[in-house]
């Protein structure tokens, strides 16, 4: 049996537009939840006392804001997000951009996850981009470029968790967003999946946003979704 507990592999999508707001369904949540992602919309909003006030509430910080500038200016903000005590940051799988945040956050317990392809683009989007490479190549592509330069996982949907596993092993963290409940629509995410069918296919984290903060009883909706990951969780081999 898994000795996962998959209460602290649940990463709540705080996206809410104000500081107010996040704190109203925080308190809601507190006890239930311990890792909470902050997000463009959010961060526009609160910036890092939104940070602070999570982390004083002893909750873990996943800042997905998805880096991609020059490196100089990737290294100062990286080493910026790791002094705010940060867990998880995003950066766009691109080799300057992720070299340049290791460097940033050297000395700190950052960890750094390269985003692949993201979840709401479909093979038609990277034609659109001029990529002829199929989203799982691509994926497993990103992903062993991550882990050559130095980063501790990825973030990728729940269909490319074994593509990943096979270019860099079981070691490398995967985050998945886009996961939904089933019976749960799938927003405007291309390649959506189950809590049950995103751990079972190898992925670390899930990142679940909107069937909690839009349910008419969030913490209730998190316990049922908490009870299918650690049903998937102790189901998979270790």
């Amino acid at each position: 049996m898994s000795k996962i507990a998959a209460r602290d592999r649940l990463i709540f999508a705080l996206d809410v537009p104000s500081a107010a707001e996040a704190d109203r369904l925080l308190d809601r949540l507190q006890g239930h939840i311990s890792f909470v992602k902050i997000g463009l919309e959010l961060y526009t909003a609160a910036g890092p006392d939104m940070i602070k006030r999570v982390v004083g509430r002893g909750m873990r910080v996943f800042l997905d804001l998805k880096f991609l500038d020059i490196e100089e200016t990737v290294r100062r903000a990286t080493a910026r997000v790791a002094a705010m005590g940060v867990d998880f940051l995003t950066i766009h799988a691109n080799r300057k951009a992720l070299t340049a945040a290791v460097q940033g956050r050297e000395g700190s317990s950052l960890k750094l996850l390269a985003v692949t392809v993201l979840t709401n683009f479909d093979s038609q989007d990277l034609r659109d981009m001029g990529i002829q490479r199929s989203v799982q190549d691509l994926v497993a592509a990103r992903a062993l470029l991550a882990s050559e330069v130095g980063c501790d996982g990825v973030v990728a949907s729940g269909e490319e968790p074994a593509a990943i596993r096979q270019k860099v092993g079981p070691r490398f963290v995967i985050v998945t967003p886009g996961v939904r409940p089933a019976g749960k629509g799938v927003d405007d995410h291309a390649r959506a999946t189950t809590p049950t069918q995103t751990i079972a296919a190898g992925a670390d984290y899930l990142v679940i946003g909107r069937p909690i903060r839009d349910a008419a009883d969030p913490v209730a909706t998190v316990t049922t979704i908490v009870s299918e990951m650690q049903a998937a969780f102790d189901a998979r081999p270790i």
